[in-house]
């Protein structure tokens, strides 16, 4: 009977060690870009809580979703995994707004919001080291569009961007998920078109630049216009990587992809070091 008492413990111990979670945080973020206040998650793990300084991962979600689309619907383990790799992850609530800074609408500015006043609070009030060697970005469809549209566009911020089955080329879709409400209609706005679409971004980068992670599914309506930007990249001669597996547009797709981008920033993360 003695060793079932000396097990149980030992048990027990391994238990609450494997299932340690960051803390989980719903805050608002007074934006003077968008003059209101933003809901935003942010997953803390310990060591920062401890004053660690610690990476960032902003983590952006799709056309309908909101700050807790990811942890409460596509990956309730990410406070563990949080905590594992000791990555601060923070997911705002981007409303439908593509992340953008809508040339219709001059207080609709979430692109300035994302790039500028979310990263200052998360550095002014989270133990992060604050610099673009230690920040990345990426999302999943709308939000995977953010990813790159933010991070090609502000690479003194961030130095790392994905998308996870991203609308990387806008333009095959003028009728869809409210982009015309940002842009105005296509037809008589191609240049705002043009210009607000992440493959028409690339010539802002370097080899090396920025490290880059784009995955998509063989099944995903977006797969066609991710195949088109790994093209470009490859012809101007862009280090990156490009994932294809099966699957589609759907939340268990983004549960396995997220996997592999947060090891691919985690790399990232550490060659900073």
């Amino acid at each position: 009977m003695k060793k079932i008492f000396i097990i149980l413990p030992m048990l027990l111990l391994l238990f609450s060690v494997g299932t340690r979670a960051a803390r989980v945080d719903s805050i608002l973020i007074q934006s003077p870009a968008l003059k209101k206040d933003v809901k935003v998650t942010v997953i803390c793990p310990d060591k920062a809580l401890q004053g660690e300084k610690c990476p960032t991962l902003y983590l952006l979600h799709g056309h309908g979703g909101n700050e807790k689309t990811w942890i409460t619907q596509i990956k309730p383990d990410l406070p563990e995994i949080a905590e594992r790799d000791g990555i601060i992850i923070v997911c705002p609530d981007g409303e439908n707004s593509w992340y953008w800074d809508s040339p219709v609408n001059k207080d609709y500015k979430y692109e300035t919001f994302m790039y500028q006043d979310l990263v200052q609070h998360i550095d002014k009030n989270y133990a992060t080291k604050a610099d673009r060697n230690h920040r990345a970005i990426t999302g999943l469809s709308m939000g995977g569009h953010g990813g790159l549209w933010l991070s090609i566009r502000h690479q003194d911020v961030f130095g790392a961007g994905g998308s996870m089955s991203g609308g990387l080329d806008i333009r095959p879709f003028p009728e869809n998920w409210h982009m015309k409400d940002h842009l105005g209609e296509e037809a008589t706005n191609q240049e705002v078109w043009d210009n607000h679409t992440v493959i028409n971004q690339l010539d802002k980068l370097k080899d090396g630049s920025l490290a880059i992670i784009i995955d998509c599914g063989y099944g995903d309506f977006f797969l066609e216009v991710n195949k088109a930007v790994h093209e470009k990249l490859l012809e101007n001669g862009i280090g990156h990587d490009f994932i294809v597996r099966p699957g589609i547009h759907k939340n268990n797709y983004w549960n396995n992809a997220i996997d592999y981008q947060i090891l691919f920033f985690k790399k990232f993360f550490d060659k900073a070091e």
